[in-house]
């Protein structure tokens, strides 16, 4: 498999997004400070996840970057192949030619693979994700702040 670091941080930048509230436009420093991602790494990733349409940008002051569709509606899977990675546990991109031109003995094996690696990455959203107790741990463990004002005004504290 074929998984990469621009995978995994594209997955786990627009987790931060889908973190952050809805209305609000966040900055790729913002991004890059909490996840220890760097700016310029994050620029190339967030020009392929835009023309995706994953993401919008706005221009200006207040300006940054917010999901373009809902999070329940963006898959991980489709974060992964945005940025041009695949999740194929093959050597030879499911055409066969593994061993010396001819398929090898588990080519299937790994193709299956692939196709069940696929498979469960699509049905997880960015939704999903948020949902689950340690994503929400670790997110206010990063962003503490952001969470105790969010606290207050819950709590009229």
């Amino acid at each position: 498999m074929r998984l990469t670091t621009r995978g995994r941080y594209a997955v786990t930048a627009l987790l931060d997004l889908a973190l952050q509230p809805i209305e609000q436009t966040i900055t790729l420093a913002e991004i890059a400070t909490r996840q220890t991602i760097s700016v310029a790494y994050l620029e190339q990733l967030f020009a392929k996840l835009k023309r995706h349409g994953l993401v919008s940008s706005v221009r200006g002051a207040n300006g940054g970057y917010h999901l373009a569709r809902s999070a329940s509606e963006i898959t991980v899977l489709e974060i992964i192949e945005a940025v041009n990675e695949t999740v194929d546990a093959t050597r030879c991109d499911h055409k066969g030619n593994c061993q010396n031109g001819a398929m090898c003995l588990t080519h299937d094996l790994w193709q299956e693979l692939s196709l069940h690696i696929a498979d469960y990455l699509a049905k997880i959203s960015l939704a999903d994700l948020v949902a689950r107790d340690n994503v929400q741990t670790v997110a206010i463990r990063q962003n503490p702040a952001s969470f105790d004002s969010a606290l207050l005004s819950v709590t009229g504290i």
